[in-house]
């Protein structure tokens, strides 16, 4: 059940979780499981803190429930107390070596600290336990490309998209790779298909405008850009610095990442 909570979560299923804690809370009040999925419930709802608690509680009842260290650790994550989160991860490992979901929490936290050597090695161990994961191939792809090994990153990266033709995460850093690597047809062509499948993401038309700018087509950069513009106006002034610049010859501040895919 605690996985099957963790399922919904993702799917962002907030009326079948909620049943599904009320349910097993009905059922069975001294069962890990049953807090685990409460926990669950209440994350998704962005109450971290009450998630926190319960989540606690299912560890008070078995103390050696490795998935409820797991599960506080990316609670840990989301309110950035990493000592906390870290704690909570390492004590799942210590329960179970091959639990790669905390190693892949702690690959997180270092990711976020940008200890990208740190954050290799956690999401590298959590690859060698689940070596089908696409999602753990897109994050150690990141974590070579931010140690400037854009090779070996296309390569992680591509193996996400084989393991998970729709993960868009990886078909976005990808494409931000190849754009660095100045392979901008190649980008194109996976910009053009995540936009296919995710056409009001924001990053995805700033990216296409970047390249269109840089191959000096000014009119599609235009577009692309002003596409964007109405897809995310919180960075507004971001984009439009971006389309003020235009007809300018410099760079610089395209350089930096306009942000990832939700």
């Amino acid at each position: 059940m605690e996985f099957y909570s963790t399922i919904l979560w993702h799917l962002k299923d907030e009326v079948e979780l909620s049943y599904l804690a009320q349910q097993l809370s009905q059922f069975d009040r001294n069962c890990a499981a049953t807090w685990c999925v409460v926990g669950n419930c209440f994350s998704l709802q962005k109450e971290h803190e009450t998630s926190l608690k319960f989540l606690k509680r299912a560890i008070q009842i078995d103390p050696d429930f490795t998935y409820a260290y797991t599960l506080s650790g990316h609670e840990f994550i989301s309110s950035e107390n990493w000592e906390k989160a870290s704690t909570n991860f390492k004590n799942a490992i210590k329960l179970d070596p091959r639990h790669y979901n905390a190693w892949y929490g702690l690959g997180q936290i270092y990711y976020s600290q940008e200890k990208f050597s740190q954050a290799e090695y956690h999401f590298k161990k959590a690859l060698e336990i689940n070596p089908n994961s696409s999602v753990l191939y897109c994050y150690v792809g990141m974590v070579l490309n931010e140690q400037k090994n854009p090779k070996e990153a296309l390569i992680m990266l591509s193996k996400a998209l084989m393991i998970d033709p729709k993960n868009s995460l990886a078909q976005f850093k990808k494409a931000t790779v190849l754009v660095s690597s100045e392979m901008y047809d190649d980008a194109l062509k996976e910009l053009k298909q995540l936009k296919e499948r995710t056409p009001k993401e924001a990053p995805i038309y700033f990216l296409m405008g970047k390249i269109y700018k840089r191959k000096g087509k000014i009119h599609k950069a235009m577009t692309c850009l002003t596409t964007a513009l109405d897809f995310d106006q919180k960075s507004a002034n971001y984009i439009k610095s971006a389309i003020n610049r235009l007809g300018s010859s410099d760079n610089e501040s395209e350089e930096e990442d306009f942000g990832d895919l939700q």
